[in-house]
């Protein structure tokens, strides 16, 4: 490929790359991989000026501001840093600083916080606004968000009467992990990073979601503050923890050698702090000095940052277990021998799955180099063939859980492997809260957090034992109480009557959700029936498949799935569907409902065009029969009508109906 040629592909990349990780905060590849593209693109261009561009990504900081909320225009630009990745690069800045201000100079040595760059307003020392940094120019207005960041200072001590700061927003590990649990449990998918999981939340509409996820926010830089005076960048930071905003730590370094020694303590320590770092920041201490260097159109030249470059070290794998999540996956894991990575000794490495392990041919007792670049969890790398054991043997993942014994299932994808037992130790939470839930028996009380109380005190093991719960054991559990314990009773004997769609909702059988649930309810009648058919009458409805119906004679053909209906039909569940059987007069016809009917909720609509054998779907298209449309209809309206689709007011669709 020719110089040009590369250039532009690179330019295109990270353009990419920068609308995942900005934009959509989700990045497809890791930060060393990013800084490579980078580094090389910075490199061609430096080499090759005649081919310089104005829109090259070396030119920007960051990504573009969202239409969602509205543009800020920074009053001072919120700049990037310049990246180095060895002493030899950070000994070439210290060189620069040394021949620009001879005149002697000393360092701030920070972390470098691994989240999302925020500008915080005061005015008479209360907050008045926030918003990303955006291209570094122009950021989103994110106020509302900011104001549920409790470690946020809404009000300050002794401030400027005008002042403008920098600061981090982040998500502690422990939050993080927190989220991804429950995430898990509800069978959503899995946040990739701490970075991420801040960057989503605050670009939350609504600001009680972005409440709920419990973020942090550190602060580091003085951008604007109007009358007050400062020598240099630790007196701000001492002045910024006055006014009540935490802080970035910071230690003041004499030269580059001492911000080397320093930079490696914070890499042996990145493990205490409780958010993510990716590096560390030197800055030239004073502010006087800090104007004279000035900035290039990107960077400031008296800063840089420190990243750390992966570490990969060897170890031998020592086992290969197996472990099953809370949403039955099962997932291997290599128990190595004890390294130090990134601060910690690591004792474990993801395997992810047995594609993963036969794509390296993995085998106990083989050595392998185990790298943690910023990640939770260390991965394997490869493995070392040339001091591989004769005596190594390759590894297969069991055909039966090894928590329940219950047949294992290979998922659509063909990659993750699944216990289907429906009394699996490692999934009970996961299933009980799932039988509890709004789409399933709707057990109101019975959420994640009472679900964790009652498995801890030995009350319940699987879902079938809700409904054998004694109240005054129910009264006893911390935070419950009588009353408590008394409303839940009532729920959960009330939810033995929400018939069969919602108990095949709540079994949690694989491709069975509420649609096809509702389905099975209607044209079956009874679980018993259900239970019954054989493969050729599940195909033989509505939108059930053969994968489907596999899935579905395969759970009920569990031995755990069993004992659960014999303890549901002694509890007196209800095993009668509630559907009302009709005709099949919208057979093979999909609805889609928009804007507010008089009569009828959507979902009650939606029930009668199931009722009468037709779907109901969230989206147009040309195969979309009729598009049933109320009061301030939307967008849907209007691509029914480009697509000529069947447009049918409330009245119509009554008739049709009669």
């Amino acid at each position: 490929m020719d110089v040009q040629k590369e250039i532009e592909a690179l330019r295109e990349e990270i353009r990419e790359h920068n609308r995942h990780y900005y934009e959509e905060d989700a990045p497809v590849i890791s930060d060393f991989e990013y800084d490579a593209l980078m580094r090389r693109l910075i490199e061609l261009e430096a080499a090759h000026p005649e081919y310089s561009s104005p829109d090259s990504p070396t030119q920007r900081v960051g990504g573009t501001a969202r239409s969602t909320f509205a543009p800020v225009t920074h009053e001072v630009p919120l700049e990037s840093l310049a990246d180095v990745f060895s002493r030899d690069e950070l000994g070439a800045f210290g060189d620069r600083m040394a021949a620009l201000l001879p005149e002697g100079r000393d360092y701030c040595v920070e972390p470098k916080i691994d989240g999302l760059s925020m500008s915080l307003e005061y005015e008479n020392g209360v907050f008045v606004r926030g918003a990303t940094r955006g291209d570094g120019i122009t950021g989103e207005d994110v106020t509302e968000n900011l104001r549920t960041v409790r470690s946020l200072p809404k009000k300050l001590s002794g401030a400027p009467p005008k002042l403008i700061v920098r600061g981090e927003v982040y998500m502690s590990r422990t939050v993080f992990s927190q989220l991804n649990a429950k995430r898990e449990i509800a069978g959503e998918s899995l946040l990739a990073n701490p970075r991420n999981a801040a960057a989503g939340s605050m670009r939350q509409i609504d600001p009680q979601v972005a409440a709920a996820r419990k973020l942090d926010i550190i602060v580091f830089n003085i951008q604007r503050a109007e009358g007050a005076r400062f020598s240099t960048h630790a007196e701000t930071l001492d002045a910024l923890r006055g006014y009540g905003f935490n802080t970035v730590p910071y230690t003041l370094c004499g030269g580059i050698d001492a911000c080397c020694e320093q930079i490696e303590r914070i890499g042996e320590d990145r493990e205490s702090f409780p958010y993510d770092i990716d590096g560390a920041v030197i800055k030239i201490n004073a502010l006087a000095q800090r104007k004279k260097l000035g900035s290039t159109s990107k960077a400031p030249r008296w800063a840089v940052a420190y990243k750390y470059p992966p570490e990969k070290k060897e170890s031998v794998v020592e086992a290969i277990t197996v472990q099953v999540g809370r949403t039955g996956v099962l997932t291997p894991k290599a128990v190595i021998a004890p390294v130090k990575l990134a601060g910690t000794t690591v004792t474990n490495a993801t395997l992810h799955n047995q594609d993963f392990i036969d794509k390296l041919d993995l085998r106990v007792g083989d050595t392998v180099i185990v790298r943690k670049a910023g990640e939770i969890i260390p991965e394997v790398l490869e493995v070392v063939k040339s001091k591989r054991p004769k005596s190594t043997v390759p590894f297969s993942m069991p055909e039966f859980c090894p928590e329940c014994a219950s047949p294992i299932v290979r998922d659509a994808d063909g990659v993750a492997l699944r216990c289907t037992g429906a009394e699996c130790p490692a999934q009970r939470l996961r299933n009980i809260v799932h039988f509890a839930s709004r789409e399933g028996m709707d057990i109101e009380g019975l959420g994640i957090s009472v679900a964790e109380s009652l498995i801890r005190a030995g009350l319940l093991a699987s879902p079938a034992g809700i409904y054998y719960l004694e109240p005054q054991s129910v009264a006893r559990l911390d935070r419950m109480g009588e009353k408590s314990a008394e409303n839940l009773m009532k729920a959960i004997e009330k939810s033995k009557g929400a018939g069969l769609a919602r108990l095949l909702c709540a079994f949690g059988i694989r491709q069975v959700g509420q649609k096809a649930a509702k389905v099975l309810s209607a044209n079956f009648g009874t679980l018993d029936a259900l239970m019954a058919a054989e493969s050729q009458a599940l195909t033989a409805v509505p939108d059930i498949g053969e994968i489907t119906a596999n899935f579905i004679t395969e759970w009920f053909s569990n031995p755990q799935s069993q004992h659960q209906i014999r303890l549901l039909r002694e509890a007196g569940v209800s095993f009668e569907s509630r559907e009302e059987k009709r005709d099949n007069r919208f057979l093979g016809k999909t609805f889609v409902l928009t804007g507010a009917l008089e009569n009828f909720t959507r979902d009650e609509a939606a029930e009668i065009i199931e009722s009468y054998g037709g779907k109901a779907s969230g989206s147009v298209s040309r195969k979309t029969a009729y598009v049933l449309a109320g009061e301030n209809a939307g967008s849907k309206l209007n691509k029914a009508r480009e697509l000529g689709v069947e447009i049918l007011n409330e009245s119509q669709f009554m008739e049709l109906i009669k």
